[in-house]
Protein backbone atom coordinates (compact mmCIF):
# COMPACT_ATOMS: atom_id res chain seq x y z
CA UNK A 1 0.00 0.00 0.00
CA UNK A 2 0.87 3.32 -0.51
CA UNK A 3 -0.32 5.07 2.24
CA UNK A 4 1.33 4.49 5.83
CA UNK A 5 -2.13 5.17 7.43
CA UNK A 6 -6.12 4.51 5.86
CA UNK A 7 -8.22 8.28 7.32
CA UNK A 8 -9.98 8.57 3.28
CA UNK A 9 -10.13 6.35 0.73
CA UNK A 10 -9.23 9.58 -1.49
CA UNK A 11 -5.80 8.40 -0.56
CA UNK A 12 -5.53 5.56 -1.81
CA UNK A 13 -5.96 4.18 -5.70
CA UNK A 14 -8.16 2.64 -7.86
CA UNK A 15 -5.53 0.28 -8.16
CA UNK A 16 -4.94 0.07 -4.05
CA UNK A 17 -8.67 -1.23 -4.10
CA UNK A 18 -8.76 -3.97 -6.23
CA UNK A 19 -5.65 -5.57 -5.36
CA UNK A 20 -7.16 -5.32 -1.68
CA UNK A 21 -10.26 -6.78 -3.34
CA UNK A 22 -8.12 -9.37 -5.12
CA UNK A 23 -6.46 -10.66 -1.72
CA UNK A 24 -9.73 -10.19 0.45
CA UNK A 25 -11.19 -12.85 -2.24
CA UNK A 26 -8.41 -14.80 -1.93
CA UNK A 27 -8.51 -15.07 1.81
CA UNK A 28 -12.63 -15.84 1.52
CA UNK A 29 -12.03 -18.79 -0.95
CA UNK A 30 -8.79 -20.56 1.24
CA UNK A 31 -8.79 -18.93 4.53
CA UNK A 32 -6.86 -21.80 5.89
CA UNK A 33 -3.96 -20.45 3.55
CA UNK A 34 -3.98 -17.49 5.93
CA UNK A 35 -4.36 -18.95 9.84
CA UNK A 36 -0.99 -18.35 10.60
CA UNK A 37 0.18 -15.19 8.88
CA UNK A 38 0.06 -12.48 11.58
CA UNK A 39 1.33 -14.69 14.19
CA UNK A 40 3.50 -12.52 16.76
CA UNK A 41 1.64 -9.10 15.48
CA UNK A 42 -0.62 -7.25 17.67
CA UNK A 43 -3.85 -5.29 16.50
CA UNK A 44 -4.94 -2.33 18.87
CA UNK A 45 -8.62 -1.51 19.00
CA UNK A 46 -9.14 2.06 20.09
CA UNK A 47 -13.04 2.88 20.38
CA UNK A 48 -13.80 6.08 21.53
CA UNK A 49 -17.50 5.63 20.19
CA UNK A 50 -19.55 2.79 20.17
CA UNK A 51 -19.46 -0.21 17.63
CA UNK A 52 -20.45 -3.92 16.99
CA UNK A 53 -19.15 -4.41 13.43
CA UNK A 54 -16.72 -2.60 12.61
CA UNK A 55 -14.47 -3.48 16.17
CA UNK A 56 -15.73 -7.15 15.85
CA UNK A 57 -14.59 -7.69 12.48
CA UNK A 58 -11.67 -6.18 13.10
CA UNK A 59 -10.90 -8.49 16.01
CA UNK A 60 -12.46 -11.56 13.95
CA UNK A 61 -9.95 -10.26 11.06
CA UNK A 62 -6.47 -10.59 13.30
CA UNK A 63 -7.54 -13.85 15.34
CA UNK A 64 -8.31 -15.24 11.60
CA UNK A 65 -4.61 -13.94 10.94
CA UNK A 66 -3.00 -15.69 14.23
CA UNK A 67 -2.65 -12.45 15.48
CA UNK A 68 -3.79 -11.10 18.83
CA UNK A 69 -5.60 -8.40 20.03
CA UNK A 70 -6.01 -5.39 23.00
CA UNK A 71 -8.05 -1.96 22.85
CA UNK A 72 -10.78 -0.87 24.39
CA UNK A 73 -14.25 -0.37 23.91
CA UNK A 74 -15.03 2.95 25.25
CA UNK A 75 -13.40 6.32 25.66
CA UNK A 76 -14.63 5.83 29.71
CA UNK A 77 -12.70 2.75 30.44
CA UNK A 78 -9.55 4.60 28.95
CA UNK A 79 -7.28 7.24 30.09
CA UNK A 80 -9.21 9.58 27.66
CA UNK A 81 -11.88 9.91 31.04
CA UNK A 82 -9.33 11.19 32.93
CA UNK A 83 -8.48 14.09 29.78
CA UNK A 84 -5.19 12.39 28.51
CA UNK A 85 -4.99 14.05 24.80
CA UNK A 86 -5.32 11.50 21.37
CA UNK A 87 -1.83 12.71 20.91
CA UNK A 88 -0.52 10.76 23.77
CA UNK A 89 -2.88 7.55 23.18
CA UNK A 90 -1.12 7.49 19.89
CA UNK A 91 2.32 7.44 21.24
CA UNK A 92 1.61 5.08 23.88
CA UNK A 93 0.20 2.21 21.55
CA UNK A 94 2.69 2.58 19.17
CA UNK A 95 4.69 0.93 22.09
CA UNK A 96 2.02 -1.55 22.37
CA UNK A 97 0.86 -3.05 18.93
CA UNK A 98 2.08 -3.20 15.30
CA UNK A 99 -0.85 -1.64 14.01
CA UNK A 100 -4.23 -0.16 15.34
CA UNK A 101 -7.82 0.73 14.23
CA UNK A 102 -9.06 4.13 15.72
CA UNK A 103 -12.91 4.97 15.81
CA UNK A 104 -13.64 8.50 17.51
CA UNK A 105 -15.70 11.45 17.47
CA UNK A 106 -13.43 14.03 16.64
CA UNK A 107 -13.38 15.33 13.03
CA UNK A 108 -9.25 15.33 11.93
CA UNK A 109 -8.11 12.51 13.86
CA UNK A 110 -6.21 11.19 10.74
CA UNK A 111 -3.95 14.24 10.88
CA UNK A 112 -3.51 13.83 14.75
CA UNK A 113 -2.69 10.11 13.64
CA UNK A 114 -0.20 10.99 10.82
CA UNK A 115 2.32 13.00 13.02
CA UNK A 116 2.36 11.10 16.20
CA UNK A 117 1.92 7.16 14.56
CA UNK A 118 4.88 4.93 14.32
CA UNK A 119 2.87 2.23 13.25
CA UNK A 120 0.16 1.43 10.66
CA UNK A 121 -3.42 3.24 11.92
CA UNK A 122 -6.34 2.10 10.25
CA UNK A 123 -9.92 4.56 10.59
CA UNK A 124 -12.93 3.19 11.92
CA UNK A 125 -14.62 6.32 11.89
CA UNK A 126 -14.19 9.49 12.39
CA UNK A 127 -16.83 11.82 12.91
CA UNK A 128 -19.07 12.32 10.23
CA UNK A 129 -15.96 12.61 7.95
CA UNK A 130 -15.48 9.13 6.47
CA UNK A 131 -14.93 5.13 7.36
CA UNK A 132 -12.89 3.98 4.54
CA UNK A 133 -12.89 0.58 5.48
CA UNK A 134 -16.47 0.41 5.31
CA UNK A 135 -16.69 1.77 2.13
CA UNK A 136 -14.07 -0.71 0.92
CA UNK A 137 -16.23 -3.54 2.03
CA UNK A 138 -18.93 -2.19 0.59
CA UNK A 139 -17.39 -1.78 -2.86
CA UNK A 140 -16.43 -5.25 -2.17
CA UNK A 141 -20.18 -6.39 -1.99
CA UNK A 142 -21.06 -4.66 -5.37
CA UNK A 143 -17.63 -6.56 -7.25
CA UNK A 144 -18.61 -9.75 -6.01
CA UNK A 145 -22.15 -9.14 -7.51
CA UNK A 146 -22.36 -7.88 -10.04
CA UNK A 147 -18.70 -8.78 -11.18
CA UNK A 148 -17.86 -4.77 -11.87
CA UNK A 149 -18.39 -1.62 -10.56
CA UNK A 150 -18.45 0.47 -13.87
CA UNK A 151 -21.78 1.12 -15.46
CA UNK A 152 -24.08 0.27 -12.43
CA UNK A 153 -26.83 2.90 -11.17
CA UNK A 154 -26.29 3.03 -7.50
CA UNK A 155 -29.16 4.78 -5.38
CA UNK A 156 -27.77 6.20 -1.65
CA UNK A 157 -30.66 6.58 0.71
CA UNK A 158 -31.17 7.97 4.53
CA UNK A 159 -28.94 10.67 6.30
CA UNK A 160 -26.52 11.79 3.76
CA UNK A 161 -25.73 14.29 5.77
CA UNK A 162 -24.33 12.90 8.97
CA UNK A 163 -23.77 9.85 7.75
CA UNK A 164 -20.08 8.96 8.00
CA UNK A 165 -20.14 6.04 5.37
CA UNK A 166 -21.56 8.01 2.76
CA UNK A 167 -18.75 10.51 1.70
CA UNK A 168 -16.23 7.18 1.43
CA UNK A 169 -18.63 5.11 -0.52
CA UNK A 170 -19.05 8.36 -3.20
CA UNK A 171 -15.28 8.81 -2.88
CA UNK A 172 -14.97 5.28 -3.86
CA UNK A 173 -17.52 5.42 -6.88
CA UNK A 174 -15.77 8.05 -8.59
CA UNK A 175 -12.87 5.79 -9.00
CA UNK A 176 -14.71 3.95 -11.34
CA UNK A 177 -16.17 4.79 -15.02
CA UNK A 178 -19.65 5.21 -15.86
CA UNK A 179 -21.22 5.10 -12.63
CA UNK A 180 -24.66 6.75 -12.14
CA UNK A 181 -26.14 7.68 -8.47
CA UNK A 182 -29.47 8.67 -7.11
CA UNK A 183 -28.61 10.28 -4.15
CA UNK A 184 -32.29 9.59 -2.10
CA UNK A 185 -32.80 11.93 1.45
CA UNK A 186 -34.86 14.77 2.40
CA UNK A 187 -33.63 18.15 1.95
CA UNK A 188 -32.62 18.54 5.18
CA UNK A 189 -30.03 15.69 4.93
CA UNK A 190 -28.63 16.18 1.44
CA UNK A 191 -24.84 15.50 1.24
CA UNK A 192 -22.57 18.50 2.77
CA UNK A 193 -21.27 20.78 0.40
CA UNK A 194 -18.25 19.80 0.64
CA UNK A 195 -18.88 16.25 -0.67
CA UNK A 196 -20.73 17.36 -3.31
CA UNK A 197 -17.92 19.74 -4.57
CA UNK A 198 -15.51 16.88 -4.49
CA UNK A 199 -17.73 15.09 -6.37
CA UNK A 200 -18.42 18.06 -9.07
CA UNK A 201 -14.66 17.95 -9.45
CA UNK A 202 -14.33 14.35 -9.82
CA UNK A 203 -16.65 14.99 -12.80
CA UNK A 204 -19.33 12.16 -10.92
CA UNK A 205 -22.68 11.37 -12.21
CA UNK A 206 -25.43 12.22 -9.65
CA UNK A 207 -28.88 13.60 -9.12
CA UNK A 208 -31.07 14.59 -6.24
CA UNK A 209 -34.44 12.92 -5.22
CA UNK A 210 -36.61 12.80 -2.08
CA UNK A 211 -38.27 9.60 -3.27
CA UNK A 212 -37.08 6.08 -3.85
CA UNK A 213 -40.00 5.20 -6.01
CA UNK A 214 -38.97 7.56 -8.77
CA UNK A 215 -35.62 5.90 -9.29
CA UNK A 216 -36.45 2.26 -7.81
CA UNK A 217 -36.69 1.17 -11.52
CA UNK A 218 -33.05 1.90 -12.40
CA UNK A 219 -31.64 0.74 -9.60
CA UNK A 220 -29.02 -1.86 -9.47
CA UNK A 221 -27.70 -1.13 -5.76
CA UNK A 222 -29.83 0.18 -3.14
CA UNK A 223 -27.37 1.48 -0.25
CA UNK A 224 -29.88 2.51 2.89
CA UNK A 225 -28.40 4.34 5.86
CA UNK A 226 -30.12 5.11 9.23
CA UNK A 227 -30.47 8.57 10.55
CA UNK A 228 -27.92 9.25 12.35
CA UNK A 229 -29.77 9.95 16.02
CA UNK A 230 -26.18 10.51 17.86
CA UNK A 231 -25.28 13.62 15.36
CA UNK A 232 -28.02 16.00 15.50
CA UNK A 233 -27.41 19.05 16.87
CA UNK A 234 -31.66 19.72 17.65
CA UNK A 235 -33.04 16.27 19.11
CA UNK A 236 -36.12 17.74 17.99
CA UNK A 237 -34.88 17.78 13.98
CA UNK A 238 -34.04 14.02 14.71
CA UNK A 239 -37.82 13.85 15.93
CA UNK A 240 -38.98 15.67 12.86
CA UNK A 241 -37.49 13.51 10.48
CA UNK A 242 -36.57 9.87 11.76
CA UNK A 243 -39.20 8.25 9.87
CA UNK A 244 -38.42 9.68 6.90
CA UNK A 245 -37.46 6.17 4.74
CA UNK A 246 -39.22 2.46 5.40
CA UNK A 247 -38.94 -0.02 2.93
CA UNK A 248 -41.41 -2.29 2.40
CA UNK A 249 -41.47 -5.68 0.28
CA UNK A 250 -44.18 -4.11 -1.77
CA UNK A 251 -41.72 -0.56 -2.54
CA UNK A 252 -39.91 -3.61 -4.59
CA UNK A 253 -42.51 -4.64 -7.27
CA UNK A 254 -41.03 -2.02 -9.59
CA UNK A 255 -37.45 -3.21 -9.16
CA UNK A 256 -34.92 -4.61 -11.35
CA UNK A 257 -34.33 -8.50 -10.87
CA UNK A 258 -30.75 -8.25 -9.97
CA UNK A 259 -31.32 -5.31 -7.45
CA UNK A 260 -29.02 -5.66 -4.52
CA UNK A 261 -29.94 -3.80 -1.18
CA UNK A 262 -27.04 -2.70 1.06
CA UNK A 263 -27.23 -1.25 4.30
CA UNK A 264 -23.90 -0.71 6.77
CA UNK A 265 -25.86 -1.20 9.88
CA UNK A 266 -27.34 -0.81 12.36
CA UNK A 267 -30.53 -0.57 11.16
CA UNK A 268 -33.31 1.59 13.15
CA UNK A 269 -36.70 1.33 10.86
CA UNK A 270 -35.55 2.19 7.60
CA UNK A 271 -35.65 -1.39 6.24
CA UNK A 272 -38.57 -3.49 7.00
CA UNK A 273 -38.05 -6.60 8.61
CA UNK A 274 -39.81 -8.58 5.74
CA UNK A 275 -36.35 -7.38 3.40
CA UNK A 276 -34.25 -10.19 5.05
CA UNK A 277 -36.58 -12.47 3.41
CA UNK A 278 -36.20 -10.72 0.05
CA UNK A 279 -34.41 -11.86 -3.20
CA UNK A 280 -32.56 -8.23 -2.62
CA UNK A 281 -31.34 -8.15 0.79
CA UNK A 282 -27.20 -8.10 1.37
CA UNK A 283 -26.86 -6.64 3.94
CA UNK A 284 -25.86 -9.73 6.22
CA UNK A 285 -23.69 -11.30 3.87
CA UNK A 286 -22.15 -7.79 3.43
CA UNK A 287 -20.93 -7.51 7.16
CA UNK A 288 -19.40 -11.08 6.64
CA UNK A 289 -17.49 -9.27 3.82
CA UNK A 290 -16.53 -6.98 6.15
CA UNK A 291 -14.30 -9.90 7.67
CA UNK A 292 -12.40 -10.65 4.29
CA UNK A 293 -11.87 -7.23 3.54
CA UNK A 294 -10.23 -6.37 6.88
CA UNK A 295 -8.14 -9.30 6.99
CA UNK A 296 -6.87 -8.13 3.77
CA UNK A 297 -6.41 -4.35 4.76
CA UNK A 298 -3.93 -5.81 7.67
CA UNK A 299 -2.07 -7.72 5.43
CA UNK A 300 -1.49 -4.84 3.43
CA UNK A 301 -0.56 -2.50 6.00
CA UNK A 302 1.73 -4.51 7.94
CA UNK A 303 3.22 -5.70 4.28
CA UNK A 304 2.23 -9.04 4.46
CA UNK A 305 -0.01 -8.96 1.43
Amino acid sequence: MRPKHLFSVRDISKEDMEGIFHLALSIENNPKDFAKICEGKILATLFFEPSTRTKLSFESAMLRLGGQILGFSSAKVSSAAKDESIADTIRMINSYAHIAVIRHFIEGIGEIAQKFATIPILSGGTGTQEHPTQALLDMYTIQKEFKKIENLNIGVMGDLLYGRTIPSLLYSLTKYDNVNVHLISPPALRIRKNVELRLQDAGFNYQMTENLKDVIDELDVLYVTRIQKERFPDPTDYERLKGAYHIKPEDMHNAKDNLIILHPLPRVGEIDYKIDEHKSSRYFQQAQNGVWVRMALILKFLDLG
